[in-house]
C-alpha cells in the first residue's frame, strides 16, 4: 500500500524542458489549493442554514432544534468530509490523479473478472457524469447565494441579482484560460480572508449564546434526527448542502497533491466552517427573525457591503473547484478511451496536472448561465442541488471497497465495516435529496444520463469495449 501512497504523478506538461515538472513548496501549494479546492464547500454557509429552517422542513426555531441541526452539520463535516474524503479517499490516487474515474480505474485493476471490471468502470462513468451535473449547479447556486445579499442592503436591489450573477459567471469562465495555478494564486489570499472572517464572526455570536457549543456533542445531533420521524429526509436534504464540494476536493487532487489539500482542511477550513455554523445557530437563538438570511444577518449593518463584496468573491472562487475538477475528469475519460480526443492546454511547466480545456469550459459556461436564468434564486436551486453529489458519494463508497480490499490489503472485515458505515450515511443523504426531485432535483439526472449514453456510444463507435487498456 505504501507504493500507492508514494507514487509520483505522471509528468504531463506542455513545457519543452526535459526535466519532469516539480511541485512548488507545500505552503504555496496549500494557499493555491485553498483558492481552488475549498471555495465550493466554503461558501455553503451562504445558503445551507437558511434552507435547513425553510418552510419545506417545517422546523421550528426552538433552541433544541437549532443546537441539534448544527450538531448534525458539524458531525457530517467530520465523518463525511474529514474521515471519508480527507483521510481515506485522498489516498486513492491513480498516477497522481483523483476523481471518480481515477477511483474506478484503480478499483477495476484490482479484479480479474472481465465482467466485473466492466461493471466497475460503468459505475465510475455514471458517477463522473453526475459530477458534471454538480459542476453546472455549483457555480450557479454559489454566485446567486452571494448576490442575494444585495437585498439585505436594499430590497430594491433584488431585481439585479440574476443579471449580476450572469455577468460574474461569464467573467469567471473567461479567466480559466490563464490556468489553475494563476487562478489559485489570485484566489488563495481572498479565500484565506473569507475563512478567517467566517470563523471570527462565528466566534462573536457564539460568545453571545454559548449554549450552542453543546452542538459539539453528537448526542444532540442524534436526538435531533431521531425526533424528526419521516421528516428526517426533508431535513437531510437541506443539511447535505453543507457537504457539497467534497467530491470536488477529490477530483482536484491532481492539481495540487494530497498533503496541501489535507493541510488546508485541517488547519483552516474545518474550524472556520464549524465556528460559522455554530455562530448562525447562536444568532437564531437570540434573533429568530434573522432566519430569512442568517449568514448576512450575522454582520452589523455597517459591515453589510464589505460582507457582500467578500461573499461575492468567495462565491466566484467556489465555482473554481468543480470547474477544475471537470477538466481533470474529462482528461481522465480521454486517457481511458471513453471520450474522443479534444484540446487540452497544459498551463504550467512546473505543476503536475494543471490543465485547461476550452471545449469543456464553453459547455459548462452555457449550462451554468442557463441554470441561473431558469431558476433565478438559491432557494429554487437548492431543490436541484444535492442529488448528483450524494449519488456520486455513494458510487465512491462502492468503488473504494474494492480498493481497500484488493489494493490496500486492508482486510475484508475492516473494509466491509467501513463501506457499510459510509453507505449508511450516503443512503441517508441520497434519501433526503430524492424527495426534492419534483422541486428541481431532476435537473442533474437527464444531464448525467445523456453524458453516460454519449460515453457508451463514443466507445462503441470506436470499436472499444468498456474495459481498461493493458496496464
Amino acid at each position: 500500500m505504501s507504493s500507492l501512497f508514494n507514487k509520483s504523478p505522471a509528468a504531463n506538461t506542455a513545457s519543452s524542458q526535459s526535466a519532469p515538472p516539480r511541485r512548488s513548496g507545500v505552503a504555496a501549494m496549500t494557499l493555491a489549493a485553498l483558492g481552488v479546492v475549498y471555495g465550493d464547500i466554503g461558501t455553503s454557509p451562504l445558503y445551507t442554514f437558511k434552507e435547513v429552517f425553510s418552510p419545506m422542513t417545517g422546523l421550528s426555531l426552538a433552541p433544541e432544534n437549532l443546537i441539534g441541526a448544527v450538531s448534525v452539520i458539524v458531525w457530517a463535516l467530520l465523518l463525511v468530509v474529514t474521515l471519508k474524503y480527507v483521510i481515506i479517499v485522498l489516498r486513492a490516487d491513480h498516477g497522481g490523479e483523483g476523481g471518480i474515474l481515477a477511483l474506478a480505474s484503480l478499483a477495476s485493476r484490482t479484479v480479474e473478472h472481465r465482467g466485473l471490471r466492466a461493471a466497475l468502470l460503468l459505475i465510475g462513468v455514471c458517477g463522473a457524469t453526475l459530477f458534471y451535473g454538480d459542476s453546472i449547479i455549483t457555480p450557479a447556486i454559489s454566485v446567486i447565494g452571494a448576490m442575494e445579499g444585495m437585498s439585505i442592503i436594499a430590497p430594491s436591489f433584488e431585481r439585479f441579482v440574476v443579471p449580476a450573477s450572469l455577468a460574474i459567471l461569464v467573467g469567471l469562465f473567461m479567466v480559466q484560460r490563464f490556468g489553475t495555478g494563476t487562478v489559485g494564486k489570485a484566489f488563495g489570499p481572498v479565500i484565506l480572508l473569507w475563512f478567517v472572517v467566517l470563523g471570527l464572526v462565528g466566534v462573536l455570536h457564539i460568545a453571545q449564546q454559548p449554549q450552542i457549543l453543546a452542538a459539539l456533542n453528537p448526542v444532540y445531533g442524534w436526538n435531533f434526527l431521531a425526533a424528526r420521524g419521516w421528516h428526517l429526509f426533508a431535513v437531510m436534504g437541506a443539511i447535505v448542502l453543507a457537504l457539497t464540494g467534497a467530491e470536488a476536493l477529490y477530483a482536484d487532487l491532481g492539481h495540487f497533491g494530497r498533503r496541501p489539500i489535507q493541510l488546508a482542511w485541517t488547519a483552516l477550513v474545518l474550524p472556520s466552517l464549524a465556528l460559522n455554523y455554530m455562530g448562525q445557530g447562536a444568532l437564531l437563538i437570540g434573533h429568530p427573525d434573522a432566519v430569512d438570511n442568517p449568514f448576512f444577518r450575522m454582520f452589523p449593518s455597517q459591515w453589510a457591503i464589505p460582507a457582500l463584496v467578500l461573499a461575492t468573491l468567495a462565491a466566484i472562487i467556489a465555482s473554481q473547484a468543480v470547474i477544475t475538477g471537470a477538466y481533470s475528469m474529462t482528461k481522465q475519460a480521454i486517457q481511458l478511451g471513453f471520450l474522443p480526443r479534444m484540446a487540452v492546454d497544459y498551463t504550467s511547466s512546473r505543476e503536475v496536472g494543471q490543465i485547461y480545456m476550452p471545449g469543456v469550459n464553453f459547455v459548462l459556461m452555457i449550462g451554468v448561465l442557463a441554470v441561473v436564468e431558469g431558476f433565478g434564486s438559491s432557494s429554487a436551486l437548492a431543490g436541484a442541488y444535492g442529488i448528483a453529489v450524494t449519488l456520486t458519494m455513494m458510487v465512491t463508497s462502492l468503488l473504494l471497497f474494492f480498493v481497500m480490499v484488493r489494493h490496500w490489503k486492508l482486510g475484508l472485515a475492516r473494509a466491509t465495516l467501513l463501506t457499510l458505515f459510509f453507505l449508511a450515511l450516503d443512503v441517508l443523504m441520497v434519501g433526503g435529496c430524492v424527495i426534492k426531485v419534483v422541486d428541481g432535483g431532476w435537473l442533474p439526472l437527464p444531464l448525467a444520463l445523456g453524458a453516460t449514453l454519449f460515453v457508451l456510444m463514443s466507445t462503441w463507435h470506436r470499436g472499444r469495449a468498456l474495459v481498461l487498456p493493458a496496464a
